[in-house]
């Protein structure tokens, strides 16, 4: 078993007898694990070299091992530092082998799924499989089901990956759309609406997007596209962020019913400004200066301003000023 951390067998069935024993001379090696005392003598001495026994007691004839956390911790932290360089290694190598089989290819870089069975399926396993975050654009008639009955995606959200959806307003406006909505805020789901969205999108850690194509009038069975990589993923993330940019958060009311719109802004005009030097990278020294007050009533009203806003760090504060449009 310890033949990984450089123990053939001999030496690990001697390593572990001292580990129990604590202390032995080389004549209990030989009675109680049956090896001659030529084998014994250099597998001790081969041992001692390399720092997994020491001699002790009257004479330094007997011999103690070396404890394992400390001779065999390093061995096996250097092997697993190995192992995690060799998993990147391969991790790289993998993907500039599908980049080139992509270029290669182009039939690699799209793949059409003939029919909802093979969508829904294929949804699923994306978001079974998500590491990082999955991006939505919902638009009417959706291909996944409601959040309640998504399960992938509350197994999703439980791990911690990340949900940006933006909703059709008309969808919004469908029998029991609103209270599905707001059960996704409720367990992390960011939400946002636009009165109209272009298509229907789905993407997944920036890796692949479902692309539904164009559905014929009369034809039941959806069709979609399947994007890996490529200048056409890079386009269709980009057509996303830009509409995240302009859709209006979807939050939860006091009395748990789905609202549209950004949170009241706590801050007067004063702070508004003040915030507004933050946001803008201005040293505190330079804002002291131009409001005419020290440094640190500065640093006094910034923490003020946290404390209102709920914000932890100043980065924090500053993503949510522009994420509320404060500014």
């Amino acid at each position: 078993m310890l033949e990984s951390l450089g123990l053939d067998p001999v030496e690990e069935r001697v390593y572990r007898f001292l580990v129990t024993t604590a202390e032995a001379e080389v004549t209990d090696l030989i009675g109680n694990l049956g090896i001659d005392a030529e084998t014994a003598e250099t597998v001790l001495i081969s041992m001692r070299v390399r720092g997994l026994v020491r001699m002790v007691g009257p004479g330094r004839r007997r011999f103690t091992a070396v404890a394992p956390d400390i001779v065999l911790g390093s061995q096996l932290l250097r092997h697993q530092q190995a192992l995690d360089w060799a998993r990147r290694e391969v991790d790289q190598l993998s993907e500039e082998y599908r980049d080139n089989a992509r270029r290669r290819d182009a039939g690699r870089l799209v793949e059409v799924l003939p029919n909802r069975a093979v969508v829904r399926e294929h949804l699923d396993h994306l978001q079974e499989n998500a590491r990082h975050e999955v991006l939505y654009l919902c638009r009417g008639r959706a291909v996944m089901p409601p959040v309640e009955e998504n399960l992938a995606e509350l197994d999703a959200l439980r791990r911690g990956v990340e949900y940006r959806v933006i909703y059709e307003r008309p969808l919004l406006e469908e029998q029991g759309m609103q209270a599905n909505v707001a059960y996704g805020v409720k367990l992390g789901e960011q939400a946002r609406a636009m009165p109209c969205l272009p298509v229907r999108l789905t993407v997944v850690d920036r890796e692949v997007a479902v692309l539904p194509l164009v559905q014929e009038a009369g034809v039941s069975e959806p069709t979609a596209a399947l994007v890996r990589g490529g200048q056409l993923l890079e386009a269709l993330i980009a057509l996303f962020e830009g509409c995240w940019e302009r859709a209006t958060p979807l939050r939860i009311a006091e009395d748990g019913a789905l609202t549209e719109g950004t949170t009241p802004c706590p801050l007067g005009s004063d702070d508004l400004y003040l915030l507004s030097l933050l946001v803008a990278g201005i040293p505190d020294k330079s804002i002291a200066t131009q409001l005419g007050v020290s440094q640190r009533t500065v640093q006094r009203r910034v923490s003020n301003i946290m404390e209102l806003t709920g914000a932890q760090t100043r980065m924090q504060l500053a993503w949510r000023a522009a994420t509320e449009r404060w500014l």
